[in-house]
């Protein structure tokens, strides 16, 4: 069988650019050179290289975050330039970025979600009436964006307006969404039209981090990452139920990762990423390393549903 010539994308302009060379220098070095040809681009810098290289291009690896990356905007690139890719196509993504479309999405699928709202830069918002809405604690996330970079909680409502400002900075539309205190699940699909979930993961910060945040997420030893997690064969179904449903509900392909709440009162949907972070230490490898699926076969399942789909 001819080696493919794999496009792997990496870099970008968003906020998460470092992270997303990071998992780019890991998914290289974990491809099988024997079976590909490992071209790697920049998007900052390097689209016109891409496109001269069609051609010759049998698949991608996108592994970009954030806006330009996981919105569907060099996904469509890849279409107009006929080359397949291993992640959601522009519809899927455009919708899994947005975070209130998502939850609107999750929603109309039966899906259980936090209490919300959204607002808009220059909305006047009044924090009392935010608090009688939702309660306190507060969410605070722009609804755009990935690895909860300007993401807060806010416990009182004299800080509700500093944590909107700092969210503002990231996007023109931040989403307030009420706190639940409770165990962090994240569940992870890997497929198609017929996605099969992976062991669930369990995710436990460190004391002094309310949530998984930035500084949790790539600081080595702050967290601590569980699969799979210690909890009962019934919610580990519905919480792998959940991340099927959250895949099709927002159109993804490919594979997803959705990420979840539990407390005594039920299982809720937060986000659902559809480029997981791929570095040989992050969430979805992990589940597919629990699951008896190493890194690099991981990487080779992806390429083939990308090109399965293509077709």
């Amino acid at each position: 069988m001819k080696k493919l010539t794999i496009a792997l994308l990496s870099g970008g302009i968003s906020s998460e650019r470092k992270i997303s060379l990071h998992g780019g220098d890991q998914v290289y070095e974990a491809l099988d050179k024997k079976k590909y040809t490992v071209i790697r681009y920049d998007p900052k810098t390097d689209l016109d290289r891409l496109i001269a290289d069609a051609p010759i291009i049998d698949a991608a690896l996108i592994i970009l975050h954030g806006p330009f990356g996981e919105d569907g905007t060099i996904q469509g690139l890849l279409d107009l330039l006929d080359i397949p890719y291993q992640c959601s196509g522009v519809l899927g993504s455009a919708l899994a970025i947005n975070k209130k479309v998502s939850k609107q999405l999750y929603e109309q699928a039966g899906i259980p979600v936090p209490p919300y709202m959204s607002v808009k830069q220059g909305d006047i918002i009044n924090p009392k009436e935010c608090a009688k809405q939702l309660g306190l604690p507060l969410v605070i996330k722009p609804v755009t964006g990935g690895s909860s970079i300007g993401m807060s909680i806010v416990k009182s409502t004299e800080k509700l307006q500093e944590a909107l400002d700092a969210a503002f900075v990231y996007d023109n539309t931040v989403l307030i969404e009420t706190y639940i205190d409770g165990l962090e699940l994240t569940g992870s699909v890997i497929g198609n039209n017929n996605p099969e979930a992976l062991p669930i993961i369990e995710i436990i910060p460190d004391k002094d981090h309310d949530f998984f945040d930035f500084h949790a997420k790539y600081t080595a030893g702050i967290t601590s990452e569980i699969c799979p997690a210690r909890i009962d064969d019934a919610v580990t179904e519905k919480a792998k139920k959940y991340a099927r449903m959250a895949h099709q509900a927002l159109f993804c392909k490919g594979y997803s990762r959705t990420d979840m709440i539990l407390n005594n009162k039920g299982l809720y949907v937060l986000e659902t990423n559809t480029i997981p972070g791929m570095t040989t230490t992050s969430l979805l490898p992990l589940a597919a390393k629990t699951a008896g699926i190493s890194f690099s076969r991981l990487l080779d399942k992806l390429i083939e549903l990308g090109i399965e789909r293509h077709r």
